[in-house]
């Protein structure tokens, strides 16, 4: 028996940004990790202006998706979509669209998520907190369904006919790309004597909301996560700050990436893997 692991993400790309690193460390260990992303992020923008281009615009729904399997490959692990419609960014004070993931009944937004871990019957499940690490409505939905899927999957009583009831063991939030992370690389960036792109993040990033319970060493791996990052071409600008700085630097001062462990409630002692406590 192995240990399964399951990371629920809004669209394809973030997990490629969001605890990529932890994932590939445990794929390449053995632990059978899938990545659910729960819409296609066809509502999405292009974010590489080389790519910005009507012929871009008129196939991103496809080419979306070959991101995430380009990137899935690099990390080592499975991937599924839930089929759900990406919500967009509305401007502040417009509605949701109609049938949109954030618009569509909590029930009904979390059935496929509560289908697929009674299938793929994981130890650990892993999202965002409550704030959906920003406010783009999919994200905040994607934390609502996950804890509604987490605890409704073990009641036989609740969505019938989605499979034979499991119950995961862990919950945990994603607590990377904190404050804390972009302190701690701009601070260590200039003691180094190099010019650090994070003086105007930190003037907009507000406090960290929850603690850290977890730390995983997985410097290792951030080559990995930045590839994976890279795949999702339509997504990413290679000149974006996040690129720039120093991958040694990194690793030297913040080799792990970090979680909020929501369920159980932890204990007074920092974790060192998700599986602690657990047996396959």
């Amino acid at each position: 028996m192995t240990f399964r692991l399951l990371s629920v993400h809004a669209h394809p790309d973030d997990e490629s940004s969001k605890g990529a690193a932890t994932l590939a460390r445990y794929a390449a260990e053995g632990v059978d990790v899938l990545v659910a992303t729960c819409t296609g992020g066809e509502r999405g923008d292009v974010l590489n202006p080389a790519l910005d281009t009507p012929q871009t615009w008129a196939d991103l729904p496809a080419i979306r998706r070959r991101e995430m399997a380009a990137a899935a490959e690099i990390l080592g692990v499975r991937q599924r979509f839930l089929g759900l419609a990406d919500s967009g960014l509305p401007a502040s004070g417009e509605p949701l669209l109609e049938g949109c993931f954030a618009a569509l009944p909590l029930s009904e937004a979390a059935a496929p998520l509560v289908a697929l871990i009674r299938e793929f019957r994981p130890h650990v499940v892993i999202t965002y907190d409550e704030t959906g690490g920003y406010p783009h409505p999919d994200h905040i939905r994607t934390h609502e369904v996950t804890v509604e899927a987490f605890a409704a999957a073990a009641d036989p009583a609740r969505y019938p006919g989605t499979g034979e009831p499991w119950r995961p063991q862990k919950l945990y939030y994603q607590a990377t790309l904190s404050r804390a992370w972009f302190e701690a690389l701009h601070e260590a960036t200039l003691a180094a004597g190099l010019e650090s792109s994070m003086a105007e993040v930190l003037t907009e990033l507000p406090p960290d909301k929850f603690p850290v319970t977890t730390k995983i060493r997985c410097d290792a791996y951030f080559a990995t996560r930045d590839q994976a990052l890279l795949a999702h071409t339509t997504q990413v600008d290679p000149a974006h700050p996040f690129f720039q700085h120093s991958r040694e630097i990194e690793r030297r001062v913040w080799p792990h990436e970090d979680y909020h462990r929501a369920h159980p409630t932890p204990g007074p002692l920092l974790e060192t893997d998700l599986f602690t406590g657990l047996t396959p």
